[in-house]
């Protein structure tokens, strides 16, 4: 098992108090898998990746332990995730085309990435220059500053810098957005040829568009007001989901070849809770269409099926 995630809490801290934005998240990503995350704006997608790997304030770490290949990482200590972060965990940040040392040319930014790290560059360069004839990037970007990039280009560059140390587990955040479809379709095949060329062992990709994640995801883990609502395969979350939630937002997305007349697409009525004080129980239970009297008690996120995991009182477990 690569990524083994445990009860893991992190709020946000506020003078008006605690923002529960990361609620007691129990999942496993498997070696070779890659796992979509998805849901709406807000519901802890992008707080989940930055507690993984840089857990700054105002972001506090609660309760939970997070192991990655078996080793227990020290996430509350900022100074000791040092020697993880590149090596064993990376990122491809959100906006990541506003990344890079607008001051710096790319090879400079590079080798003082790698030093931080205790490579050198002279190592690493053969392999580097490899990567980036494999995303379809020339030399000469070495010698360039970011400005001198298109978005797509920046994208990829910074896809390659965040791999060049072979981490174990990669988490690309929203890494198709602002981008062109052919531009988005070609990023989207790169993740998956990262993993199948071994840089990276396990990869998160954290999106909005359900869309990509059927193109590049072994599984997709739905998250809803800073809890885990359903995961299994990308098959099953996108033709048979279970959880209430996960199939409104389904049915909500546009079939290719449906025209509008044939069928209306319908949102998800009501809004999500506020999460400086949710409310007990179930937080989808206001929005739910199936809310009964148990909704009021947290429902376990439990297996169903053989690897489907989700966390409603209205679908029973195995064991039922």
């Amino acid at each position: 098992m690569s990524l083994q995630v445990d009860n893991l809490r992190v709020y946000y801290q506020t003078l008006k108090g605690d923002v529960r934005a990361l609620d007691g998240a129990t999942f496993d990503i498997a070696d070779g898998e890659i796992m979509g995350l998805a849901g709406e704006s807000g519901c802890g997608k992008t707080t989940l990746a930055h507690s993984l790997i840089r857990l700054t304030a105002p972001l506090r770490y609660v309760e939970g332990s997070v192991k990655l290949d078996g080793e227990e990482l020290p996430i509350a200590d900022m100074e000791k995730m040092d020697a993880f972060r590149f090596r064993k965990i990376s990122i491809v940040p959100q906006y990541a085309m506003n990344a890079l040392n607008p001051t710096r040319k790319i090879g400079k930014m590079t080798a003082e990435l790698l030093a931080s790290k205790g490579a050198r560059i002279r190592e690493i360069e053969p392999e580097l220059r490899r990567r980036l004839d494999l995303v379809e990037l020339t030399q000469d970007v070495l010698g360039m500053y970011p400005i001198e990039l298109s978005g797509g280009m920046k994208q990829r560059m910074v896809m390659v810098l965040s791999t060049l140390l072979d981490p174990s587990l990669l988490m690309a955040d929203e890494i198709t957005s602002a981008l062109d479809v052919s531009t988005q379709k070609a990023v989207a095949e790169m993740l998956v040829q990262f993993r199948d060329r071994h840089f990276v062992k396990s990869m998160i990709v954290i999106t909005h568009d359900i869309s990509i994640l059927y193109q590049v995801a072994d599984t997709i883990l739905i998250m809803y007001a800073g809890q885990l609502a359903e995961k299994a395969s990308t098959k099953t979350i996108i033709g048979s989901p279970r959880h209430p939630y996960t199939k409104l937002l389904i049915s909500s997305l546009p079939q290719v070849g449906v025209k509008v007349a044939e069928k209306r697409l319908h949102g998800i009525p009501g809004t999500p809770p506020q999460l400086l004080d949710p409310p007990a129980g179930c937080r989808f239970r206001a929005r739910c269409p199936l809310v009964f009297e148990k909704c009021v008690e947290v429902p376990p996120f439990i297996e169903v099926d053989k690897d489907h995991m989700v966390a409603c009182w209205k679908v029973p477990g195995k064991n039922a």
